[in-house]
């Protein structure tokens, strides 16, 4: 993508973050410069010359969005509608970036890119909501799904790495796996992405399915805690009085499509022995 001129929404978020890093002559704008959820403000935004929009922006509080789900369809779904109507103006790429989260959990094993979109709540419906709207527009545009995103912010990793510091031990959900996407290998795969493939297409760090209390005890376990201080516990025990959205049993994307475009995506063991290497 040399010499492409690129706009990053949603930069003061993890993934926005990380692609301002991997493409620092893109244009950054978060939520201060430009609204997506606002039709004005998108519709009157000049994007001549931009040739490529990487949207990370979103709502991303998922029990949040069950009490305030305006807010969140606001952003999920208005703003990727507002950006393709631009991105059909102005003949740019649109890459969007979605979630597991438009599916269920109940299919077996990993799921490819046409598994039914079938959202548990709020945030998820918003979602995938935001994806028909980019695919109906008629714009140019990469929809990515991804998972678990691990970066530079508030994150579940982080909040572990914490907790082992901290000497806590914590219950962590042991029957909802997935595999972590790490910020900085998502926003390469993405700038590789933009060039080469269109359509939908999973992306997370590659390497076998974890559950949420599996990635606890390797972080615990990087750290020199006992990964046996982290304590199991279902999703049902968890959730009672703590969570108001259903989460997706199964959050495993399939990323065959991905590697037949020729982008192979570390495996989220090395990545986050990258990632705790950095920070302990």
């Amino acid at each position: 993508m040399t010499g492409v001129r690129a706009c990053v929404l949603g930069a003061d978020g993890q993934l926005g973050r990380a692609l301002t890093a991997a493409m620092p002559e893109a244009l950054a704008l978060g939520r201060d410069g430009l609204d997506i959820g606002d039709p004005v403000a998108v519709g009157g935004h000049d994007f001549t010359g931009v040739e490529v929009v990487f949207n990370a922006a979103a709502h991303t509080a998922v029990d949040r969005a069950e009490t305030e789900p305006a807010a969140a369809w606001r952003v999920n779904a208005l703003g990727p509608a507002h950006l393709a109507q631009a991105a059909h103006r102005y003949g740019f790429l649109l890459v969007h970036l979605s979630t597991e989260y438009v599916f269920d959990g109940t299919a077996p094993g990993p799921m490819p890119e046409h598994t039914p979109l079938s959202p548990l709540g709020v945030y998820g419906a918003s979602k995938a909501a935001g994806e028909l709207a980019v695919r109906a527009s008629g714009a140019e545009h990469l929809i990515v799904r991804t998972s678990w995103v691990v970066g530079d912010g508030a994150n579940f990793v982080a909040t572990m790495t914490r907790l082992a510091r901290e000497g806590a031990a914590p219950a962590v959900v042991d029957d909802q796996i997935g595999r972590p996407t790490f910020a900085g290998d998502l926003a390469a795969a993405l700038v590789d992405l933009a060039g080469r493939q269109r359509g939908t297409v999973h992306v997370t760090n590659d390497g076998e399915p974890v559950s949420w209390h599996g990635l606890a005890r390797e972080v615990f376990a990087r750290h020199g805690r006992d990964p046996d201080d982290v304590r199991p516990v279902s999703t049902a025990d968890y959730a009672a009085g703590r969570q108001l959205a259903r989460r997706p049993a199964n959050s495993v994307l399939d990323l065959s499509l991905l590697t037949r475009a020729g982008v192979t995506m570390p495996s989220w063991r090395d990545a986050l022995d990258a990632h705790q290497g950095g920070r302990s």
